[in-house]
C-alpha cells in the first residue's frame, strides 16, 4: 500500500507519495513534523528532527516534484522548478539528495505558499 502524506506550506498544501527507500521509512516514521521553511530558488526546505547522511542512490540531479532528504542541514526539501544550482533544465539541489517521494499532481502550487510555517502529515 502506497504511503501519502500532506505538506502543508502556509495556506497552500499538496499531497505526495513516498517512494520505497530507506530513507521514505525514517520520514514516515518522525511524523507529524513542523517547521520554518525557507526558499531556494523553486525549493522550499526546513530541517527536520531526522539525521541521516547520504544514500549510495542520492541525486545529483531531481525531477519537478521530488521530495529529497539534504544531508547537511537535515532538511526535507520540496523541488518545484530550478534552483540557483539548475543549469538548462535540470533541477539541482546545492548538494546530493536522497529522493524518497514525489508531489501527486501540480508541484508548482508551491510557488503560492509562504515556506514560513511547514507541516508535513501522514495521510491514512
Amino acid at each position: 500500500m502506497a504511503r501519502k502524506i500532506r505538506i502543508t506550506a502556509g495556506d497552500v498544501s499538496a499531497e505526495a507519495e513516498l517512494n520505497d527507500s530507506p530513507m521514505a521509512d525514517l520520514i514516515w516514521e518522525a511524523l507529524p513534523i513542523e517547521g520554518s521553511g525557507s526558499t531556494w530558488g523553486d525549493e522550499i526546505y526546513f530541517s527536520i528532527p531526522v539525521h541521516t547522511g547520504e544514500a549510495d542512490d542520492a541525486r545529483a540531479v531531481v525531477e519537478m516534484g521530488d521530495l529529497g532528504y539534504w544531508p547537511p542541514g537535515n532538511a526535507f526539501c520540496i523541488f518545484y522548478g530550478p534552483t540557483p544550482m539548475s543549469a538548462g533544465d535540470d533541477i539541482r539541489p546545492a548538494s546530493p539528495v536522497n529522493v524518497f517521494g514525489k508531489v501527486i499532481g501540480d508541484p508548482t502550487v508551491f510557488k503560492r505558499g509562504n515556506a514560513g510555517k511547514m507541516s508535513v502529515e501522514k495521510v491514512e
